[in-house]
């Protein structure tokens, strides 16, 4: 052990500045060399055992940073797909840890040359976790981080403290800080994070925010994957079920109070089918969050600034003319003081309205009627490029044309957001929905360095093919051959 190794070794401790324990992550990392499939296997299961054991505390750290959040929304959206992802990793490592054969063509197809790639992990990968699920968007990154064989620092968000301090106190407690450390802190101790030379840097959030973070990464050269949301459409064809549609599509908007990246932003819905859109949609909210917004399923508005946020989208909106159409009481003077915000579909809108043009982020829901479906595309095409596109319907042919005529990060089709729950499929956006993916073989790919590796033989190649100087004849006729249509 090196001298300044052993000086980290005594310095670091889980509240050690995120620069020092950067140092030690790397000088750790360093000094360990190859990362055994037992290594990988048992630091997975140590996060597993710290979800599933610490999980009551968990719920009640999220709920009291949301002011009320069910314990139902926490278990099944961000403690389930942190959990599924890690156990999908563990189960998956040895295939994924295996060199990757490659056949060679010739010029290099000579006896006994063999080439193959080893993934190897880059070192220490930094995360930048959002404040909608705290937990989940920490720990499920983690499968293919760890999985790699990296070390990690992850920065939660300020917005949920209670839940950032539990994740820091348990994680330290299951893990050394050269491993794996939670760095809490507010906007500047973040904002000083994403400037540290790090291996990878995974940012999720806003754009605006994972503008600066791409920015001060480059500054070092430090590769991200950005997850920065956008305006998800989800379009109801003229074949879908309309009943199912809506229960899928208001089952989605509403879960988290709207507070989910992969929400339905606004949905396009044929101009006949309006009205009984609406009214179904009126029926589905009385059966299944009766009372709102005072409901306990319902989940607060995480804190006042966003509150009023929502509340300035549906004012610009009035005031430009929309119409608004309330999915629930008026808020008491309780919901308020909870930040229990009354849902609403929003008719008549226009693209010069905020809410048509800023990520939702709430439980507000556009619905644009049309006439036809390439409309739809058109208008979808000219909007900045969403995390996910859900198309509702039967008609096959309709369903390719949707699929080939727009782009989107991902899309579930006659449902909403399924496609971030199959480990099995890559996770991210594109343009201004962000970059890189991750989940599953993804991820352990994205948090690795694909390493190429060619085993030359004792064949003299070059005189074979005459590259050693003086270059002749012999050169010249293998060229000949080589370079030729």
């Amino acid at each position: 052990m090196s001298q300044t190794t052993a000086t980290l070794e005594r310095a670091v401790t889980p509240a050690a500045a995120p620069g020092s324990l950067l140092e030690a992550q790397r000088a750790a990392f360093v000094a360990e060399g190859a990362v055994p499939a037992r290594v990988r296997v048992d630091r997975l299961n140590r996060c597993i055992e710290l979800l599933v054991s610490h999980e009551a505390e968990l719920c009640t750290a999220a709920s009291s940073d949301f002011g009320q959040r069910p314990a139902a929304v926490t278990r099944s959206m961000d403690i389930l797909p942190a959990v599924l992802a890690l156990k999908h990793a563990r189960q998956q490592l040895h295939r994924w840890m295996r060199p990757q054969r490659r056949g060679l063509k010739m010029p290099l197809r000579v006896p006994g040359v063999r080439a193959w790639i080893v993934h190897q992990p880059v070192g220490v990968v930094g995360v930048i976790s959002p404040w909608n699920f705290p937990i989940g968007l920490s720990f499920a990154p983690l499968a293919g981080i760890l999985a790699a064989g990296n070390r990690c620092l992850l920065k939660p968000s300020e917005l949920t403290p209670s839940t950032s301090a539990l994740m820091q106190r348990l994680v330290a407690e299951a893990f050394d800080p050269r491993e794996l450390a939670v760095v809490t802190g507010d906007a500047d101790v973040a904002e000083a994070f994403s400037k540290l030379p790090f291996d990878h840097l995974l940012y999720t959030g806003s754009g605006p925010v994972g503008r600066r973070v791409m920015a001060a990464a480059a500054a070092n050269l430090v590769p991200v994957t950005l997850e920065l949301g956008g305006k998800c459409p989800a379009v109801i064809g003229r074949s879908a079920q309309l009943a199912r549609a809506i229960d899928r599509i208001l089952i989605g908007k509403l879960a988290n109070a709207g507070q989910v990246c992969l929400a339905p932003d606004h949905v396009y819905v044929p101009r006949e089918s309006l009205e009984h859109f609406v009214a179904s949609s009126r029926g589905w909210v009385t059966r299944s969050y009766p009372g709102l917004p005072a409901n306990a399923d319902y989940t607060s508005i995480v804190n006042g600034r966003h509150a009023a946020r929502i509340a300035d989208l549906l004012s610009d909106a009035l005031a430009k003319g929309a119409h608004v159409i309330p999915l629930g009481a008026t808020p008491d003077a309780a919901c308020r003081e909870r930040r229990l915000v009354t849902p609403a579909l929003i008719l008549g809108v226009t693209d010069d309205m905020r809410v048509m043009q800023e990520e939702i982020f709430g439980p507000l829901l556009p619905v644009l009627p049309y006439d036809t479906i390439d409309s739809v595309i058109s208008d979808i095409n000219q909007r900045p490029r969403a995390l996910a596109l859900y198309y509702f319907g039967r008609d096959g042919a309709e369903q390719r044309h949707v699929l080939e005529r727009t782009l989107s990060g991902g899309v579930t089709l006659n449902d909403v957001a399924m496609h971030f729950l199959a480990e099995e499929l890559p996770f991210g956006g594109v343009g201004a929905s962000g970059m890189g993916a991750y989940h599953g073989e993804h991820g352990f790919r994205q948090f690795s360095h694909a390493r190429a590796v060619l085993r030359q033989t004792g064949f003299d190649f070059a005189g074979f093919a005459g590259l050693r100087p003086p270059y002749g004849g012999r050169l010249a006729s293998s060229l000949k051959w080589l370079i030729r249509r």
